[in-house]
């Protein structure tokens, strides 16, 4: 009847977050919650009339058992300054990343918070960008208790160094919207100035046809002077380099325009295309824009900043105080809490150091220092707080050396197939407008020949062709983002398209770190499981809570617990029903060095063995492997050790190279040979300790199970839930070079058309207005069209 009760109770879940609550559970209006902290935030919620939380949907909250940690940098004005957008004397905006949006409720919530506090003015929530930008009273509220307020509700925002450099991409993309404007204003203007000259009104055109063509001429003017100016300062600087990129044949073209409209409207020998400049430039600006907007979603303008806090405690005199991370010196004294971040590379003075370095070495297990060795920047310690003496500013620390290795500002050597067009497309356009005019000079017949000179550079302007590639691949690029792909920018594609070769890290790539597989090495008696169980459920860490969950359902009747004691990073003394109960590291139970790692058992004195645990692959990875290995050589190098290797060998083709013990110097090493031998390399991987190897790599591409944490130098971010559509990707990428192709040969179809009326001299601005244009929207539709049939086959999201 005991164990019935139990196993009834083990079902229940917390009305505020969905964990599993156990039979101490605290109930309030007939809902169970797993803890007091969940039972508070409900009470809040309701005591507020915000009950609606949890109409949207079930268990929205997120568990607020983990402790926010310390926010006295908040009381810091200089540090708040640099993270407010705006601040008046009574008002204070700020916009905060809030990784725990994940529904309608978390929005809703967000939105509402002034019900709970009314010094908070407005909130307004992005759910793509998981930010929130709110507006509240800083008179009244500080920023440091409304991030508590938030943090108390569920909802911590992060703020890293990172939130402190502000990018100028915003002014950037401000304008861009400003260009598209006016280019889209002198547009439609100059269209309808030239409806008599399209339409042939006898009397009206030639009572206003000098006016309207002196004001189309200032619409092309004020058009290419500022929303073309991008592209003529763009030609500059490729000639001046030495190469002839696709901006050189489109300001050549906008250029001739509008010298063709100057002449025809000046001397009065015709209406000139004006109208046909400005929609030119309108249209390649709109395809400029849905390019930008399609990536910028997610910054890839990410470094050590966005990884590391934005203040540190340090230890003068005596005294605490909280200081910004750029006014860290070498020498200073700095206090280091549990779970906090080293931010540079410093001498362990004081304390037990627990340093879980998996963000720098990819390993999983925490490394033990001891005092007086050096602890490099990017650990975080995971036992109580220890005092370090800073020996290398934050700049110089192995963790941004790292970061800044030569091979990380590399520039790309790949050569986008727009550009490759380019090469040859500028110089065959000024031989044929050259022929032309010199066929009918030999002709006798000056007038034709400037009107088919300037003819064949118009006609002949690349527009289509400078929109195809864009339109196509952010179309692809919205539809890997929707996919869970996360490309850096469109150039990513094009290289991915071309790869051969594909080499993957281990640990946290084909391996699942959210998905831990725990084994005992020893024998424990049905009683040693009900005391491992007794003492486990009493602790919040990952591993005790893993190992309580491991044991059998028969034992979830605990046994009562006395002396009780859990020391961070090293483990768990307690008394359970009279025994003596030690679980923890091999050094926390006295076992000296030289043991293998884990989670030891000790009951009554005695060493009943240790938990190891080892990752699961990838649920998808057998599936992934196959289909990949029909197109592409696969590879393996690892930094781990070669305990796997029977198992792999099993998921990979026979002869694929395996590498275990790998530094990352030799990944970098093995990709770069992988090159010499004339391979086109993707490296898959994750962990800083791949960055060098993913630069390097004609593709990078690191997989992470949080999107939104730091990533090393990549060209995309695959989230670890998407892992199985890699093929796709790589499959989409090839199909997306295939419509670059198709829509080149619309392209040039339509140029084909246009120069036989422009070498004959007998192009029409009404022919011009309605060919640019119509060759454009075909363009942009077909592009479209085609990326969502290859998304539509490829069963992707769309």
């Amino acid at each position: 009847m005991e164990t019935q009760t139990s196993r009834t109770e083990e079902k229940l879940q917390c009305y505020h977050c969905g964990d599993e609550v156990s039979n101490t559970y605290y109930i309030v209006d007939e809902h169970h919650f797993c803890c007091l902290a969940c039972q508070s935030v409900y009470q809040l919620l309701n005591s507020n009339k915000l009950n609606g939380y949890y109409s949207y949907n079930p268990h929205p909250g997120r568990s607020t058992k983990n402790n926010s940690g310390d926010l006295s940098y908040l009381d810091e004005e200089n540090i708040v300054n640099q993270l407010i957008d705006f601040k008046d004397d009574d008002c204070m905006i700020i916009t905060l990343y809030v990784p725990q949006i994940h529904c309608s409720s978390c929005i809703w919530l967000l939105e509402n918070l002034h019900k709970i506090n009314a010094n908070i003015l407005s909130s307004r929530a992005d759910f793509m960008k998981r930010r929130v930008r709110i507006r509240f009273n800083y008179q009244q509220l500080s920023l440091k208790q409304l991030i508590a307020l938030m943090d108390s509700i569920g909802y911590l925002p992060q703020i890293t160094l990172q939130d402190v450099v502000k990018s100028e991409r915003k002014n950037d993309q401000y304008q861009l919207i400003r260009k598209i404007a006016v280019a889209g204003f002198c547009f439609g203007n100059s269209m309808m100035m030239s409806f008599p000259e399209y339409f042939g009104m006898g009397s009206f055109e030639a009572t206003y046809a000098r006016l309207f063509g002196w004001v189309n001429l200032s619409f092309g003017l004020i058009a290419m002077l500022y929303s073309g100016r991008s592209y003529f300062s763009s030609s500059l600087k490729s000639i001046k380099q030495g190469r002839l990129s696709l901006d050189v044949p489109l300001a050549l073209g906008i250029a001739m325009l509008f010298i063709r409209s100057a002449f025809e409207i000046i001397w009065n020998t015709g209406p000139g295309f004006s109208d046909t400049l400005c929609g030119l430039l309108f249209f390649l600006l709109i395809g400029k824009w849905i390019q930008r907007k399609t990536y910028d979603n997610l910054s890839f303008e990410r470094d050590y900043k966005s990884y590391f806090p934005i203040a540190v405690t340090r230890i003068l005199g005596g005294q605490e105080k909280a200081i910004a991370l750029a006014d860290l010196a070498v020498g200073d004294r700095i206090l280091i809490r549990n779970q906090e971040i080293i931010p540079a590379d410093a001498i362990l003075l004081k304390g037990e150091a627990q340093i879980d370095f998996s963000f720098v070495t990819g390993e999983a297990f925490p490394v033990e220092k001891v005092l007086g060795e050096v602890i490099y920047a990017g650990g975080r310690q995971m036992a109580g707080a220890i005092e370090l003496e800073v020996v290398k500013s934050v700049s110089q620390s192995y963790l941004t050396s790292l970061w800044n290795q030569p091979i990380f500002s590399k520039p790309s050597s790949f050569t986008s197939f727009s550009n490759t067009v380019s090469r040859y497309f500028t110089p065959v356009l000024l031989g044929i407008a050259f022929f032309s005019a010199s066929f009918w000079i030999l002709s006798g017949d000056y007038t034709k020949a400037w009107r088919a000179f300037t003819a064949v550079l118009i006609i002949g302007c690349p527009c289509a062709l400078a929109l195809s590639s864009p339109f196509t691949l952010s179309g692809i690029l919205s539809v890997f983002d929707k996919n869970g792909f996360y490309m850096k920018h469109t150039l990513a594609i094009e290289k991915m398209a071309t790869v051969d070769t594909i080499v993957f890290d281990k640990t946290g790539t084909i391996t699942n770190p959210l998905d831990h597989k725990l084994a005992f090495q020893g024998k424990l008696s049905e009683l040693d499981q009900l005391l491992v169980f007794s003492v486990c459920r009493n602790s919040n860490h990952p591993i005790s809570r893993a190992i309580a969950n491991s044991l059998p359902p028969f034992y979830r009747a605990p046994l009562a617990i006395s002396a009780y004691e859990e020391i961070p990073g090293k483990g768990i003394r307690a008394t359970a029903d009279g025994n003596e109960v030690f679980i923890g590291t091999p050094h926390f139970l006295g076992l000296g060095t030289g043991q293998p790692i884990g989670t030891y058992i000790q009951l009554n004195g005695k060493v009943k063995g240790y938990y190891s645990i080892a990752q699961h692959w990838r649920p998808a990875l057998p599936n992934v492997v196959q289909q990949l290995k029909e197109t592409y050589s696969l590879h393996l190098i690892s930094g781990d050790g070669c305990s796997d290797q029977h198992l792999l060998h099993d998921l990979f083709p026979s002869g694929t190279p395996l590498y275990f013990n790998q530094l990352p110097a030799d990944k970098l090493h093995y990709i770069q040979a992988l090159q010499q031998n004339g391979k086109k390399v993707a490296m898959v991987g994750d962990g800083l300790n791949d960055a060098g190897a993913l630069k390097q790599a004609t593709i990078g591409i690191a997989v992470s199970d949080d999107i939104n944490n730091f990533s090393p130098a990549s060209d995309g971010i695959l989230s670890g839930t998407s892992f199985l559509l890699l093929p796709t990707f790589f499959r989409l990428a090839k199909q997306a070079m295939k419509i670059i192709y198709s829509s080149f040969c619309i392209s040039l179809i339509y140029n084909i058309i246009g120069l036989y009326f422009a070498i004959s001299g007998n192009m029409s601005p009404l022919f011009a207005a309605i060919l640019m244009p119509l060759s454009t929207i075909t363009i942009i539709s077909f592009t479209r069209l085609a990326v969502y049939y290859c998304a539509f086959k490829n069963n992707m999201k769309r």
